[in-house]
């Protein structure tokens, strides 16, 4: 690394230097104007792709620069922060075809501020999309369906069309009333009808609110090709998709990416902001989301080996933001009191108009319904997966993510908020941070005598002091720690009195180990140092532990605000939602403050309820009815406008909690005693 690429901590740029920010890994650095954007990331250690050293051949270095102003990031990118598109470039699109407003890293140079996204296609790790579908008995009632029929053929005595024979058959052999169909459908009857003689499949689509059923293909002879659905979590993070039967309701393949949408803004009010201040950014954010769920789709059809034209229905589930997003809705209402949705009712529409290409022409779209303005459709699923309103005991039900999702109820009412946890759970503002990909760092375990640490990573069973560790991860080597990585680490720490409950982490005189290491005025904790084979050296910084103080704070905060509300002191259970939460420890999790006091096995991981609520609304017809009108009986709180929220907030910045007492917890971890404040003017300065 030479001087002109080395990145610096200077408060802000130079008229010589650019801050340069990389996502979705949240990296960041100044660099000399002039430096190759790829020699940036190298710099950095972003995951950017490269076979060719640079020469522009390969094409593995591709980026896509975000312009405009990023209120998150505090800067404004211009038209000229990267250097002119380039002959190299030129050449390379013109023969092998590159997505409009992609760029090579190793042509385009920082000439100025810029953020830059990396596209899955661009990582060496690829990342690890943890939301696979949990196993679950959905009742089989889909909107689409492959019905055989038998048309009675043409008669001269008694003179009908073609097609309302067909409506005919359908009324008498599977008790079907209305029916329409494109002109596409009428075009092609007729041969069909010949061909089959007489007897044709058609795919019909019912919604559960729609008046008469659409024919959407027709084949002649009884059709055994495939008819299949897609159930989308839409998450501001990342998007998974199950593609399903739609015949037995089974899973053929469940697949997922980084939402691009990222480079916007890294939660969603960044997004919001960025829609507010650059003109177009909505438009910008909706195309960027779409050619992401298009792509998906064609990924999805291929690694289960159907055809895309197969796919006839798509259930989407997402927040607000991007449930207006997706739907190409301004969300710059949801940016300011009161909040207020575009709609929030259920939308059924065709998939041409969300611009998908990569499924059936006459593809059908429901989505489901928001509950209210920061509480979205992604909420509603988890509420039909979950049904706390059956519960008989107090249930908590967390959705944990970049905004969290919070349902607390049973049977007598059910309540809802949504909490601006922020992306330090998915792995992003920490220091060593990176999303789940192979060789992150995704459990910790910290000798609380010795205080030495060991883990593991993506990609393998084995824990850092077993044998064959070296060898079982040579392929990925150890590359930053994610989001669970670092939940665990620094529960770790406090268990371990490396952090007393402040948050602070103590000297190395203090907590007796060698691993706590200065850092300005701080300390940082060391686990893991790779410098000696060139690999990364990764601390927990004092930084890392505000991170994860805020976002659980917020978490704990709108836990607490519906428990006030609903006037209890504790919880029967808790349930942890999305794929986030199937990673997360209970005890870590608990020991952390991220959840209120339970008993620790009455603390239980529902994997990614969201999905599954997607797809028992892709499956069976009956349960759009139930969720529609059980959104209405779920009371929403807003924690924007809560006055207790911000007391619920800081209580909860102690680990676990400065005020609340938690019995149970007590009853299986015995938290040190420690203070490493007591003799630090500065350090009380730095807590108010």
């Amino acid at each position: 690394m030479t001087p002109a690429t080395q990145p610096k901590e200077a408060p802000q740029t130079t008229a010589e230097e650019a801050l340069v920010i990389f996502t979705p890994s949240g990296k960041r650095g100044r660099f000399a104007l002039g430096t190759p954007v790829l020699q940036a990331a190298r710099a950095l250690g972003v995951d950017l792709d490269s076979v060719c050293g640079g020469r522009g051949i390969c094409s593995k270095c591709q980026i896509t620069p975000g312009y405009g102003e990023f209120p998150k990031f505090g800067i404004n990118v211009d038209d000229e922060a990267l250097t002119e598109w380039n002959a190299v470039e030129e050449r390379y699109k013109s023969k092998r075809g590159m997505i409009d407003g992609r760029r090579l890293g190793c042509q385009a140079k920082v000439m100025g501020d810029v953020v830059i996204d990396v596209p899955p296609e661009s990582q060496v790790h690829k990342q690890v999309i943890r939301k696979s579908a949990t196993e679950r008995v959905i009742a089989m009632d889909p909107a689409t369906r492959a019905l055989f029929i038998e048309v009675a053929e043409p008669d001269m005595h008694e003179p009908t069309g073609d097609f309302e024979r067909v409506k005919r058959a359908l009324a008498d052999q599977w008790g079907v009333g209305e029916v329409t169909a494109d002109l596409s459908i009428l075009r092609r009857l007729q041969p069909v009808l010949r061909k089959g003689e007489w007897k044709i499949t058609v795919a019909l689509h019912r919604g559960n609110h729609d008046q008469a059923a659409r024919i959407l293909d027709i084949w002649p002879g009884f059709h055994e090709g495939g008819l299949y659905g897609l159930a989308i979590d839409l998450g501001s993070t990342t998007i998974a998709a199950h593609l399903c039967d739609l015949r037995d309701g089974k899973v053929l393949a469940s697949s997922g990416l980084m939402n691009p949408q990222i480079r916007f803004g890294e939660d969603l009010m960044s997004r919001v902001s960025y829609a507010m201040m650059n003109p177009g950014g909505d438009v910008e954010m909706t195309r960027a989301v779409r050619e992401a769920i298009d792509a998906l789709a064609a990924s999805i059809a291929t690694e289960a080996g159907i055809a895309q034209a197969e796919i006839y229905e798509i259930v989407f589930v997402c927040n607000p933001v991007m449930h207006h997003l997706l739907l190409g809705i301004d969300p710059v209402e949801l940016g300011q009191a009161p909040f207020a949705l575009a709609t929030s009712g259920s939308m059924a529409l065709p998939a041409r108009d969300l611009n998908l290409s990569h499924v059936s022409p006459a593809a059908q779209v429901y989505v489901l319904p928001c509950i209210a303005g920061h509480v979205g459709a992604d909420a509603a699923a988890v509420a039909l997966s979950e049904e706390p309103g059956k519960s008989e005991d107090m249930v908590l039900i967390v959705d944990v993510g970049t905004n969290a999702e919070i349902l607390l109820g049973n049977k007598t009412r059910v309540l809802a908020c949504s909490s601006p946890t922020g992306p330090a759970f998915e792995g992003a503002q920490i220091s060593s941070g990176q999303r789940a990909a192979p060789g992150a760092i995704e459990r910790v375990e910290i000798d609380p005598v010795t205080k030495e640490p060991r883990f593991r990573v993506i990609g393998s069973d084995l824990w850092s002091d077993d044998p064959g560790f070296e060898a079982a991860i040579k392929g990925s080597g150890i590359t930053g720690i994610c989001g669970s990585g670092i939940i665990e680490a620094v529960a770790e720490m406090r268990m371990a009195g490396i952090v007393d409950p402040s948050g602070l982490i103590g000297s190395a005189d203090q907590v007796g180990t060698a691993r706590s290491q200065p850092e300005g005025r701080t300390h940082a904790y060391l686990l893991h140092d790779g410098s000696a084979t060139g690999g990364p050296v990764i601390r927990v910084t004092q930084g890392d532990i505000r991170a994860i103080q805020l976002a659980k704070s917020a978490l704990y905060a709108g836990a607490r605000l519906l428990m006030d509300e609903m006037g209890v002191e504790t919880v029967d259970r808790v349930t942890l939602a999305g794929a986030f939460g199937a990673h997360i420890s209970p005890k870590h999790a608990m020991v952390l403050g991220m959840i209120p006091d339970a008993p620790l096995d009455k603390v239980t991981s529902a994997g990614n309820a969201a999905g599954t609520g997607a797809r028992i609304a892709l499956l069976n017809r009956a349960a759009r009815d139930a969720i529609e009108a059980t959104v209405h009986d779920i009371h929403k709180i807003e924690t924007a406008i809560e006055p207790r929220f911000q007391e619920h907030f800081v209580n909860a910045n102690a680990i676990p909690h400065a005020t609340d007492a938690f019995p149970h917890l007590s009853g299986v971890v015995t938290l040190p005693e420690a203070n490493y404040n007591l003799n630090s003017g500065e350090g009380r300065r730095r807590r108010r």
